[in-house]
């Protein structure tokens, strides 16, 4: 079993709350969101970000605006809908659950090794 296929998996497995979470405060463009997704390590490449946008459109999480550029083509800039924001509050407190649930699975794993 490869380790970047497991870590790939995870990762897949969090981008739709990272995506939710970078639109929380204000709206953004693609550029943008893969920028911040890029920052803290979640590589992730425009052919991944676009069907996972219009799903999560499609859902009635997001919706979106397009916005005139200075510097090229008009952006299309997405934002969390209020079903977003209530889907988003759901998953911060699913998320919460999950990490002390696996930190105390791991570090119970680990104190029985030692």
């Amino acid at each position: 079993m490869k380790i970047e296929n497991t870590k790939a998996q995870m990762r897949k497995g969090v981008l739709e709350y990272c995506i939710l979470s970078i639109l929380k405060d204000e709206d953004a463009y693609v550029a943008e969101i893969l920028g911040t997704l890029k920052n803290a390590k979640m590589l992730v490449v425009e052919g991944t970000i676009y069907p996972l946008l219009t799903r999560l459109k499609n859902a009635g999480l997001l919706s979106y605006r397009w916005e005139e550029s200075t510097s090229g083509p008009p952006r299309k800039y997405y934002g969390l809908t209020k079903t977003g924001r209530l889907f988003l509050k759901e998953l911060n407190t699913t998320w919460d659950e999950l990490q002390q649930a696996v930190t105390m699975v791991t570090k119970q794993k680990n104190k029985n090794h030692e």
